[in-house]
């Protein structure tokens, strides 16, 4: 059960990673895909809205003024709040979000196994079929023996 958390614990972790370095400035595109337009309730990047223009502008203005990619979201959560943000944050309530998907699915593959080790021992234990009445197989082995021979 050790190596399961573990397991989780370190796929958590690296979903949870960034693939790029803080160096690198932030593509438009990518925080298009990481924002939610807050009229049509869709990514910036699947909407057309006024208001979702206006945040890809004001995106595309503030990298061309050299803000990273945090403190472009962080402008627009000030503003707008933090239903902008496409995904919840990893932390306070939104950790939740984060750690009950997991936590849900850790919980139905232990389910899971059990009911199936349950089951299997079920049909382990089942009786035997019960033995026929001595008369009756004696009459049963007698046709059978007319029958065949």
């Amino acid at each position: 059960m050790t190596r399961l958390a573990a397991g989780i614990g370190l796929l958590c972790s690296l979903v949870a990673a960034s693939p790029t370095s803080a160096a690198d400035p932030p593509n438009a595109a990518d925080l298009e895909a990481e924002l939610v337009c807050p009229v049509c309730e869709t990514t910036l990047d699947q909407s057309n809205a006024p208001v979702a223009e206006r945040m890809k502008l004001f995106i595309r203005e503030r990298i061309a003024a050299g803000d990273s990619e945090q403190e472009i979201k962080d402008a627009l959560v000030s503003e707008l709040g933090p239903g902008v943000l496409a995904t919840p944050e990893k932390s306070g309530f939104g950790l939740l979000a984060w750690l009950l998907p997991v936590v849900l699915l850790g919980v139905g593959a232990v389910v899971v196994a059990l009911l199936l080790r349950t089951w299997s021992r079920r049909r382990a234990v089942a009786s035997p079929e019960p033995e026929l009445d001595p008369e009756l197989e004696r009459r049963v082995d007698e046709e059978l023996a007319r029958f065949e021979g």
